[in-house]
């Protein structure tokens, strides 16, 4: 009889408290909705980019292609006979002046051989004058004479021919420059047209380029020439344009262009570098940063941010020039291209432009600007 009279009690209590779960959901799931819908409204976030303004500067219009750098002359120096090295008279590393004494090779042979021929010729030049005095007195034949004649000639060159030997003896420069390598040791025996040195000018280096025939009216003797070398970082030289083959080679389709540099700089024969011939040039060209460019396969284009959205936009391009590239057609001064982020847009995606946020929000609201003046 207690219990029965208990529970109806505690029924409205239930109600109440079920009721109330009921309308907490619905408040959740109707929030939820809201949210959904806003965020619905309010579209994709903006995607993140970098831009530079189109600006007007000079550029320049070049040719870039690597090559060799090589010296202006170079000998290998050879012994012109045979003989014992005396002594030897330079190191590499040595510059040289030409006919200056390299080797001292032994001598002995070539002089005795010089001497030889020597008294011979003085022999035949008695001969001859006796003969001549003989051939007043027609005491000596005509013929007798002539062949007197020719043996003193014979003589002579053949004293003239033992003094080269002799002077072979000395082995000199060939050229001015320096030693770049000596293959010689005193006490070594040396042969005949064995070289012994190898002696290079670098006062002028020489770089040759082969340049496609589609160049060949854009470059021309005398034009100025860049060259950066691996070997030299940080460093940059200037030369020119030295010569330019009037023939195309038919095999390859390109043709010679020689340029020249000073080799008191630092530059070294046999240094690989990079050359660029600069042709042209425009003092306010409109240019942007060639990474601004699209790398899609398609035709040159950039995206321009306008009213907050990325816009593909096709561009006529001219020169390129390091970083930077002209535009002859598709934009205008002042134009924001993006650089960095682009590989994320599409047309018409919203972007948001990095350092645009701090620039407005360093930038003080007109209210407050007037009453800092004041």
């Amino acid at each position: 009889m207690y219990t029965n009279r208990i529970f109806p009690a505690f029924r409205p209590v239930l109600v109440i408290g079920t009721l109330a779960a009921a309308l907490l959901l619905a408040g959740c799931k109707g929030g939820a909705d809201a949210q959904a819908k806003d965020a619905e409204d309010k579209g994709p976030d903006p995607i993140p980019v970098e831009v530079e303004k189109v600006a007007r500067r000079a550029i320049a219009a070049s040719y870039a292609n690597t090559a060799t750098l090589e010296p202006l002359a170079e000998s290998q120096v050879v012994a012109k006979t045979s003989g014992v090295a005396l002594e030897v008279l330079v190191e590499e590393g040595q510059a040289v002046r030409a006919g200056q004494p390299l080797v001292r090779l032994d001598a002995d042979r070539a002089r005795l051989q010089a001497a030889q021929s020597s008294a011979q010729l003085r022999k035949l030049e008695a001969n001859f004058k006796r003969a001549q005095q003989l051939e007043a007195q027609q005491m000596v034949s005509a013929n007798d004479l002539d062949q007197l004649r020719y043996d003193l000639e014979n003589a002579r060159a053949v004293n003239r021919l033992a003094n080269l030997e002799l002077s072979y003896t000395h082995v000199v420069a060939p050229i001015s420059g320096v030693i770049a390598s000596r293959d010689i040791k005193p006490g070594n025996f040396v042969q005949i047209n064995s070289p012994i040195f190898r002696i290079v000018d670098s006062s002028r280096l020489e770089a040759t380029l082969n340049v496609p025939e589609r160049e060949v009216a854009k470059l021309k003797p005398g034009q100025r020439v860049e060259l950066v070398a691996d070997a030299l970082p940080g460093k940059r030289f200037t030369g020119t344009v030295d010569r330019v083959s009037p023939v195309v080679d038919t095999g390859t389709g390109t043709f010679r262009v020689v340029t020249a540099f000073a080799g008191d700089g630092g530059l070294q024969p046999g240094m690989f570098s990079r050359l660029s011939i600069n042709y042209d040039q425009r003092a306010d060209a409109l240019v942007v940063p060639r990474v601004s460019l699209l790398e899609d396969g398609g035709e040159p284009a950039v995206y321009a941010v306008r009213d907050g959205k990325a816009s593909r936009v096709a561009v006529t391009l001219g020169y390129a020039d390091g970083g930077w590239i002209e535009v002859r057609e598709g934009l205008e001064e002042g134009d924001a291209v993006v650089v960095a982020g682009k590989a994320a847009l599409r047309e018409g995606s919203a972007v948001q432009v990095l350092g645009e946020a701090a620039a407005d929000k360093a930038k003080p609201e007109p209210a407050a600007a007037a009453r800092a003046g004041n």
